[in-house]
């Protein structure tokens, strides 16, 4: 484990920014009348932003947040379940 198993986190707020302002451009698209097509295809890359952010955590919390020794495997285990629900 690294001493900052946390050392993705500036990253994934990075990208949810983007995903933020992102988002508020769609709603003004709403505002704007734009075509059902195009908000239908800036509405998916706001959501394929998120699932990267989200993918990205998760992969960090694997790496580093899980524990390494034979112990803690069940517990590791069950935690790995418990997480990859959100995938």
């Amino acid at each position: 484990m690294t001493d900052d198993p946390h050392q993705s986190h500036p990253d994934i707020v990075l990208r949810l920014k983007r995903a933020q302002g992102h988002l508020a451009r769609v709603i003004e698209m709403f505002g704007a009348g734009r075509p059902c097509l195009d908000l239908a295809q800036q509405m998916h890359a706001v959501e394929a932003a998120i699932a990267g952010a989200k993918r990205e955590l998760i992969h960090d919390h694997i790496e580093h947040c899980l524990g390494d020794s034979a112990d803690e495997t069940l517990v590791t285990i069950r935690e790995l379940k418990e997480i990859t629900k959100y995938l």
